[in-house]
């Protein structure tokens, strides 16, 4: 398969959502995703107003979880974060579903919780992923959010946290892929850690991974286009992979 850097850089949200990381690590990972060019910065809430700040100019969205890991936070709680993720810059949120209510079945309420977000972010004019946690569902549940995202509109629909027992497969990739309307994106995250893996996924339609190893991910891509490598990169930026 062709591609560009450009190609290959946009797909990547950085991740730096480890609850280790520390400022300096979270400002040099700011940095190391504006020097790549990568698509957004995917970091922990309170970070978020400085993180966009760095990222102002760059072209490289910031982004935030909501509800993050585990799905479970009450609808008007997940909705209060969102808000407050706008207001802080948030331009790409990614929100887990409730997880105990899909696997009661409680669908009613699962697609409440998603519209309530899905809502206030279209307000703003941003986009929304929708983490439906694969590893805990089976497929018909799988399906079932496809088609709630898809009647909603949001913008991706998402395989993991990275946090749960299991990140993408390509199978779930190629089940979300058929399942979902065709203006609704699929990301990956959770597995997806070199080159040749990011272009697996890409074939399959994927147009988003999240990644904590950028940087090794884009040096490859580089190198095998024959590009020069990047050396403008804040000095510590490299600590951020985990």
């Amino acid at each position: 398969m062709e591609y560009t850097y450009e190609d290959v850089a946009g797909m990547i949200d950085h991740s730096l959502l480890n609850p280790t990381l520390t400022v300096d690590d979270l400002e040099a990972g700011c940095r190391l995703a504006a020097d790549y060019h990568a698509a957004s910065v995917c970091i922990m809430p309170y970070y978020l107003k400085r993180c966009a700040e760095i990222l102002a100019g760059t072209g490289v969205k910031a982004s935030t979880t909501i509800g993050f890991p585990h799905g479970g936070h009450c609808t008007e709680i997940k909705k209060a974060e969102a808000l407050r993720a706008l207001e802080d810059g948030g331009e790409e949120l990614d929100m887990v579903v409730n997880i105990s209510r899909v696997l009661s079945g409680e669908w009613d309420a699962v697609r409440d919780d998603i519209a309530a977000v899905c809502e206030v972010t279209h307000a703003a004019g941003q986009k929304l992923k929708v983490i439906f946690e694969n590893c805990y569902l089976n497929d018909d549940q799988k399906i079932r959010l496809c088609k709630i995202c898809s009647e909603l509109n949001v913008d991706w629909v998402k395989t993991s946290t990275g946090y749960g027992t299991g990140g993408a497969t390509m199978d779930d990739l190629k089940l979300m892929r058929q399942h979902s309307a065709d203006h609704v994106q699929v990301k990956a995250a959770g597995g997806v850690r070199d080159l040749d893996k990011l272009l697996e996924v890409r074939a399959l339609g994927v147009t988003r991974i999240g990644a904590s190893r950028t940087s090794e991910i884009l040096d490859e891509a580089r190198r095998r286009l024959g590009l020069d490598p990047i050396d403008s990169v804040t000095p510590g930026s490299g600590t951020t992979g985990y």
